[in-house]
């Protein structure tokens, strides 16, 4: 899989918008977006008009960076919610959501989301007593997630709990910080994807 070489802020400041790349630092004012909220480079702060193909080509990548994924793997979970009944942008969303990597980040069991990747991609996590070493993985109604009993006792996650044990959980998920883990209470909606994309946009784009 390729890598991002450069600051990983410029992508937000590129989508003009916080992506969350960097976890507690995006909410500080030592964020750049803050102090520069125009996109990156010598003609960042020209005003440019998108328009047709440009503006969902921008949504698109705004929700791909949002997640962390590869273009490849985008279009994998495109072609999945295709598949499912409903509405396909909804159907897209809630999957994204439900990766394993975004629900670690968002119980707080890691700094950001391409940390809570990291972490799942050394094995320090479970999901229903099983290690699961997939960021990837689609989490279900009732799943459970712990850290592997090794790592919940270590310095680094008493540093997390910590830091985030007061942090705010969405409703479909719940936090146990006493015991160092976590559950899908119910499979998320619409309304608790945070990111503010049009997702009919990205349909758009793929399906021509």
């Amino acid at each position: 899989m390729s890598r991002y070489g450069e600051p990983i802020c410029r992508q937000c400041r590129v989508e003009r918008t916080k992506l969350f790349l960097k976890g507690d630092k995006c909410l500080t004012e030592k964020c750049p977006v803050e102090a520069r909220s125009y996109a990156p480079g010598q003609h960042g702060r020209a005003r440019k008009r998108i328009l047709g193909y440009g503006i969902q080509l921008r949504e698109k990548q705004k929700l791909k960076r949002y997640y962390g994924m590869s273009e490849q793997q985008f279009r994998l979970f495109f072609r999945r919610a295709e598949q499912q009944k409903g509405v396909t942008g909804e159907n897209l969303l809630t999957m994204l959501e439900r990766r394993l990597d975004n629900a670690v980040f968002l119980l707080g069991f890691g700094r950001s989301r391409a940390h809570a990747r990291q972490l799942i991609g050394h094995g320090h996590f479970q999901v229903n007593g099983r290690k699961v070493s997939v960021p990837s993985y689609i989490l279900g109604s009732g799943d459970e997630i712990a850290f592997k009993p090794r790592t919940a006792g270590s310095a680094s996650a008493k540093e997390l709990a910590d830091l985030h044990r007061n942090k705010t959980v969405p409703g479909w998920l719940s936090a146990d910080w006493d015991n160092m883990k976590g559950k899908v209470l119910s499979l998320p909606t619409r309304q608790d994807v945070t990111v503010s994309v049009e997702e009919h946009l990205v349909v758009e784009l793929y399906s021509k």
